[in-house]
């Protein structure tokens, strides 16, 4: 019958297959011997490979870090923004002020290399983890916990404004005798929930926080308040860091300068309103200054340029500040407050600092005290404080005629 096998047809069936089983034993034989011989040959070697695990992978992590911090300045720079020397300085203070210490396996200085990556790049965390051969957890928890210890010590980190004496040879300081710096605001984009993206949107429509920047006439930062909406005032953010604990302090007969967004007022002096104000507006092909106005709005503006370089320093050095972070806002905002810190750091520390001279050459490319102090609480505007700018400018002119 078709489709039944004859009794000498089953013989020849399961000797087909004892050879094809035979077959196929003596080639695992073979294979397990090999692998039992090259395993043997690496233990006499003392190469024995480990089982995948922490120990394992540490070799790969130390040479990762050792690539970007142990070999050339250059290195260090491209990928932490600081050379060698200041990294290690940054991560000592950290250690010994801020309360960081080294883990079961990742070290303060790898800590202190994988935040400063993310804040540099802007990398996410998936992308950190694959670098610094960890867990996306851990990533997570050092990325915190550096951010912590650096928000901890933001009053070693800001500087003490000193403001413009008689003795100032600045050409663009001199004439503004009192000032400690100056002030402005920047846009920093954010990741917010739909419900409160109205309150972030800007006027050019952009989902942002409206961070105040102050600074002396140094480029460092003096004072910072990240978290406003994007949709607030300046004079309301200016009002807020004037009156809130801790914040803004102007003291009686010091001023900042800043621009017409705000008002003229006691403590915060602003250029004439209706007058030719911008750098860009006083070209090589432009007309000299025709009056005391201009006069003055020239040189405030040429002055009050320094928070825009600041600001622009900022940004190039650290790419988080170019674009949304998915973070929670209260941590995009610390993040923002870290960046601006370390900022300072890095230019106390390094005598030369390739990003701010980057910077410089694309835009010349494309253009003890007794008692405390009195402080200024309020923003309004001020006869007083007009007179006496009236008064600043006629000055400068009085001098620019007799001098021309």
């Amino acid at each position: 019958m078709a489709g039944r096998i004859r009794p000498c047809d089953k013989d020849i069936f399961f000797l087909v297959l004892q050879h094809i089983l035979l077959h196929h034993i003596a080639q695992i034989g073979i294979v397990i011997a090999y692998i039992a011989e090259a395993e043997s040959r690496k233990r006499k070697r003392g190469t024995a490979v480990p089982k995948y695990g922490m120990i394992c992978r540490m070799p790969d992590q130390i040479k990762h870090l050792d690539r970007m911090i142990g070999y050339t300045d250059i290195d260090c720079i491209s990928n932490l923004r600081m050379d060698r020397s200041t990294f290690g300085r940054l991560c000592q203070i950290l250690r010994v002020r801020g309360g960081l210490v080294n883990g079961n396996y990742v070290t303060v200085e790898e800590q202190v290399a994988i935040f400063l990556s993310m804040l540099a790049h802007h990398k996410k965390n998936r992308v950190v983890r694959f670098d610094f051969w960890r867990s996306g957890q851990t990533i997570s928890h050092y990325i915190h916990a550096v951010l912590e210890a650096i928000i901890r010590l933001h009053d070693i980190f800001l500087v003490k404004p000193e403001a413009v004496t008689d003795e100032c040879t600045d050409t663009r300081w001199k004439w503004f005798k009192g000032c400690l710096g100056a002030l402005d605001g920047t846009y920093i984009n954010v990741t917010v929930s739909n419900s409160d993206k109205p309150r972030y949107r800007t006027r050019k429509g952009q989902i942002s926080t409206n961070v105040l920047g102050v600074c002396d006439q140094n480029l460092n930062f003096v004072y910072v308040l990240s978290g406003w909406k994007g949709s607030a005032n300046d004079c309301r953010i200016l009002r807020d860091a004037l009156n809130i604990p801790h914040g803004l302090k102007v003291p009686k007969g010091k001023y900042y300068l800043y621009d017409n967004g705000y008002a003229n007022s006691e403590g915060f002096l602003t250029p004439f309103k209706g007058v030719r104000y911008h750098l860009r507006e006083w070209g090589p092909n432009s007309a000299r200054p025709q009056n005391k106005e201009e006069l003055f709005n020239l040189r405030h503006a040429k002055a009050r340029n320094v928070i825009e370089r600041a600001f622009g320093i900022m940004k190039m050095r650290w790419g988080i500040l170019r674009s949304t972070t998915f973070y929670p806002i209260k941590v995009q905002n610390r993040l923002i407050m870290a960046t601006f810190l370390i900022n300072n750091f890095i230019r106390k520390q390094m005598a030369v600092d390739p990003i701010e001279e980057q910077y410089d050459s694309m835009v010349q490319d494309g253009d003890v005290e007794v008692e405390p102090p009195n402080f200024i609480d309020n923003v309004e505007t001020s006869p007083h404080w007009n007179t006496a700018r009236d008064t600043l400018a006629k000055g400068m002119w009085q001098q620019y005629i007799t001098s021309a």
